[in-house]
């Protein structure tokens, strides 16, 4: 950012919506007025053609059309400008226009006015060139060191050098090695040529070598050519400059010695005209244009250099002069001299802004206002120093992964879900199982703030659900602006829907660009995927659901499942799900319990959760704040085993099929081998039923592939089932041990991570890793058993689900027994759990110790044991200088464990207390023995008995101290 800005002399702006390059803009004294001021010229990508002679006057007064002198709109784009001494027979400066495929050379005239309309300008056509290639640019001189006279250099797109002496053409020279143009410039000095080639080098060609080369009509002939007879075209000199060049620029300040500037992507070449580098400028910004004037001081030059940060920058060589800020990004800057001030710098912009400026030091007149000075409140200070320290200590206590959404977003979303069902279903299967499969509508209103351009909306629900319309792309929406968009839901598959929840997504751009998503969650009613029906009394799955509140009627909680309800008193309620099976819900007369029944398990869990959230939403409204749900268990866990095993069996027999799939089709690519080879040959030879084998593996093939298509399906649905009986599970659970929303939360992330199975990552090996941390984490049973350290191992379908089964048993016990989930570190230290005396420990099985590697295994117990070692020498020293001695015998001990126990039964007699602790250590060895030699279903076998002795040994102690009170 530059301390100064340019000042403005004199602007306008050019049309609307037409485009302009470096090419578009020379200035000079076009009309020949000889008074040595010059006029602007400006051409453009519309074939726009205006002259201006731009003046200083009053703001109030200035205008464009007072300095506009011509303006002509011709039939092609212009590419290039130049004023110059293009016409044989006179010496006055005429215009050149270059079109894409056509040379034009005008002279502008001017009479003056007999009245107040001033004088009149016209354009006249002096003669013109039409093109045999599309043009790219041109340069201008004397060539060949002609006096009073120029020449005009014309680069194709394809690489030719058309030139034109005036009225006629002259010749034309492919350049060797072409591909694309590249910016071209005469230099007079040396009567040469220097443009850029796409090899990123600059090529000098002199024109003598130009004009004496072999002529060709197209580049096929120049080349032949080259190789047979004629001079061949070779460049004078090569300079590589390892990056494309913006424009190249000769400035005439001596005939002596002349310099080459080069502006390239990021740097600033001066050569020599010989092809030696004077010096080189990096530039740290990306340049748009330069050029190259007289300097004051001898032996440099100027130079002018706009970059894309709408800057003005001037060089002396290598050093930096001055800076100036100017209103736009120029894509070519001129130096033009004017009748109120000399050495104007005029840029014009690509989008047509033409200006005038200078580079002083003129200060603005705009002064800031006083601010009223007023003493200090130090107590409002610190007030406000305290609420700031409190905002910083909740922001970095609350270390969110996800940003936290403003508090007015710039554009809002929100769902409103009929209450009636559609007239007319919207249902792509009008019917399943002898049912009507009905529709809901849904309308999105997307209200914005602030302009947006063009938001696009998208509507996800769970499978089998679906929607009329899933992606809407919405008309572009002002400030204030709402729109509604609708679609109807409805039921699309032969199974029930595990979540009744849809998302919407809009993606837009804020006003300052940073791409958003606005998102709002709707929930479909129950009533479209089931109908009421009549109740059943007896059912093979049943769960019961108490409540601290009298019963309620039914019919009241569900009144649009009324119609075909037969018990009038509420009590019973059946849903009869349109693809499943029939849920009942009956109400106790005497109890505050609810039983809800059905013949399969995973479809209680939509009438569970409805009616759960019924109830609160019923007695919350009849102003009652203490109500409760719950559930007394047990927790159905071999029901809901039943669906991991079935949705298991279908993960391994797509894995089979696709075996066999892989197998027999390695097969059939071997036959096709086989009987290409022998088609191929010469000499016919028998097929040796090749072709009925291939038949064979064809059909083979094709059987296959039904198969595993067909169990992807069953897949799908059996996922469905499970997720549906995974939330009825986290239900229960929640409802059984009271957990906040923050703790169901975590288990549900815990047993639902996929929302879909994939062959890379299934289900049971997600859900084993979650479960397996918990219980290293917060549900471990000591700060010891706590495992810091995240697995890395990569996840693979299991060989069974045993190991599955064994942690969500032992995960539904741990939170039974009081164990809190929270992700937090300072939660990872379990609460002590207070257990009835009655209540006898079941035996858990410690899965995270089991299944570990057998040397993880042995480092645990040497670690455990040197843990040990301190607390015994302390207790007894006898016990210690016996197990010097059970170290030093090593592998005899092991042998003989026996004599060991008769020692230590020895031992008792003279002391309890050392033999409690050696029967303790014996037990110990017995464990780690057992888990070194025994496989994994005997070492449950042993920690059950090991863990039932302590307990009798605890007993038996209360009694001594008992009898000794006593």
């Amino acid at each position: 950012m530059s301390l100064f800005k340019a000042r403005d002399w004199w602007s306008a702006v050019l049309g609307e919506g037409e485009e302009f390059d470096q090419g578009c803009l020379c200035v000079g004294d076009v009309d020949n007025s000889g008074s040595g001021y010059d006029k602007v010229v400006v051409g453009s990508y519309m074939g726009m053609l205006r002259i201006f002679a731009p003046h200083a006057s009053k703001p109030a007064e200035q205008t464009i059309a007072d300095a506009q002198l011509l303006e002509v709109q011709l039939r092609d784009p212009i590419i290039q400008v130049e004023v110059g001494k293009f016409v044989s027979c006179s010496e006055l400066l005429h215009l050149a226009v270059l079109h894409p495929r056509k040379l034009s050379v005008y002279a502008v005239s001017g009479t003056a006015g007999n009245v107040e309309h001033g004088d009149q300008y016209q354009l006249r056509l002096v003669y013109e060139h039409n093109l045999q290639r599309t043009a790219c640019n041109m340069t201008y001189g004397p060539f060949g060191g002609v006096t009073g006279h120029h020449f005009i250099c014309i680069q194709s797109m394809d690489g030719m050098l058309m030139f034109f002496e005036q009225e006629s053409y002259a010749f034309g020279r492919f350049l060797p090695g072409f591909l694309l143009p590249g910016p071209l410039c005469y230099c007079a000095r040396t009567d040469s040529f220097i443009t850029v080639s796409s090899a990123r080098q600059v090529e000098c060609y002199r024109y003598e070598t130009l004009a004496v080369a072999t002529d060709a009509d197209t580049r096929q002939d120049s080349e032949q050519q080259s190789k047979s007879s004629g001079k061949r075209l070779t460049a004078e000199w090569l300079l590589v400059l390892g990056e494309q060049a913006l424009d190249i620029c000769v400035p005439s300040a001596s005939p002596m010695a002349s310099s080459v500037f080069v502006l390239g992507e990021r740097n600033l070449f001066c050569l020599r005209d010989s092809g030696q580098i004077r010096f080189m400028k990096k530039l740290e910004y990306n340049p748009s244009c330069f050029l190259p004037y007289a300097s004051v001081s001898e032996g440099t030059t100027n130079v002018l250099l706009g970059n894309h940060n709408n800057m003005l920058l001037v060089y002396q060589d290598t050093t930096l002069k001055w800076a100036a800020q100017l209103s736009c990004v120029p894509v070519a800057v001129r130096v033009a001299n004017f009748p109120e001030l000399k050495g104007l710098v005029v840029t014009l912009s690509s989008e047509g802004h033409l200006q005038c400026s200078y580079m002083g030091t003129d200060p603005s007149f705009f002064t800031a206002p006083k601010v009223e000075a007023r003493e200090v409140n130090y107590d409002e200070v610190d007030a406000e120093m305290k609420a700031l320290h409190k905002v910083i200590r909740e922001a970095t206590k609350n270390q969110d992964i996800i940003p936290k959404a403003e508090a007015e977003d710039d554009l809002t979303v929100t769902a409103i879900v009929s209450s009636s069902l559609d007239d007319v279903s919207q249902a792509l299967i009008p019917e399943m199982n002898d049912m009507a499969v009905p529709s809901v509508k849904v309308k999105i209103k997307v209200s914005c703030r602030s302009a947006l351009q063009s938001p696009k909306l998208s509507v996800c629900v769970q499978p089998p659900l679906a929607v009329t319309q899933d992606q809407f792309v919405l008309d572009s929406l002002g400030s204030g602006s709402q729109v509604v968009v609708a679609f109807s839901a409805f039921l699309n598959g032969h199974y029930t829907p595990a979540d009744l929840t849809g998302d919407i997504a809009v993606s837009y751009s804020s006003p300052t660009g940073v791409p958003r998503v606005a998102q709002c969650k709707f929930v479909l009613p129950l009533r479209l995927v089931c109908c009421p029906t009549s109740a059943s009394k007896n059912s093979k799955y049943k769960i019961t659901v108490d409540t601290n509140k009298p019963p309620v009627n039914l019919n009241e909680v569900f009144p649009e499942f009324v119609a075909k309800a037969e018990d009038k008193e509420g009590n019973a309620l059946a849903f009869q799900f349109i693809a499943g099976s029939r849920v009942t819900v009956l109400a106790s007369k005497t109890s505050q319990r609810y039983r809800i029944q059905s013949e399969s398990f995973e479809d209680i869990w939509l009438v569970a959760k409805e009616l759960v959230q019924r109830f609160d939403r019923h007695f919350a409204k009849l102003g009652v704040k203490d109500f409760r749900n719950s559930f007394s268990g047990p927790i159905p866990l071999a029901e809901y085993f039943e669906t991991v095993d079935h949705h298991f069996e279908l993960r391994v027999n797509a894995q089979k099929y696709q075996d066999l799939l892989s197998e027999r089709a390695v097969q059939f690519r071997a036959i096709q081998r086989r009987l290409l080879t022998r088609f191929k040959d010469k000499t016919p030879a028998p097929l040796q039923n090749l072709d009925t084998l291939m038949e064979g593996t064809y059909r083979q093939v094709i059987a296959l592939a039904d198969a595993a298509e067909e169990n992807r399906a069953c897949l799908v649905q059996a996922f469905s089932r499970l997720r549906s009986a995974t939330h009825l599970l986290i239900l229960l659970v929640s409802l059984w041990q009271g957990l906040s929303a923050e703790q169901t939360a975590i288990l549900e992330a815990t047993l639902l991570p996929l929302l879909q199975d994939t062959p890379q990552l299934g289900w049971e090996e997600s859900v084993d890793a979650a479960v397996s941390h918990l219980l290293r984490t917060c549900l471990s049973r000591s700060p010891k058993d706590q495992a810091i350290s995240l697995s890395t191992t990569q996840l693979s379908m299991p060989k069974d689900t045993s190991r599955l089964k064994k942690h969500i048993t032992l995960l539904c016990d741990r939170i039974g027994k009081g164990g809190r989930l929270s992700l937090s570190s300072e939660a990872n230290v379990p609460t002590p759990v207070m257990l009835p005396a009655a209540c006898e420990t079941m035996p858990e099985p410690i899965a995270e110790q089991e299944e570990e590697d057998p040397a993880l295994q042995q480092e645990a117990t040497a670690k455990f044991i040197k843990k040990k070692q301190p607390s015994k020498k302390v207790k007894s020293k006898t016990e210690s200088s016996k197990e010097k001695k059970e170290k030093d015998l090593g592998k005899e001990s092991k042998k003989e464990p026996t004599k060991e126990k008769e020692s230590k039964k020895d031992s008792s007699k003279d002391s309890k207390e050392s033999s409690k602790e050696s029967s303790r250590e014996s037990k110990k060895e017995k464990k780690e023995s057992s888990k070194e030699k025994e496989s994994t279903a005997e070492p449950l076998k042993e920690k059950t008995k090991v863990s039932k002795k302590p307990s009798v040994k605890v007993k038996e102690k209360k009694k001594e101290s008992e009898a000794g009170d006593g």
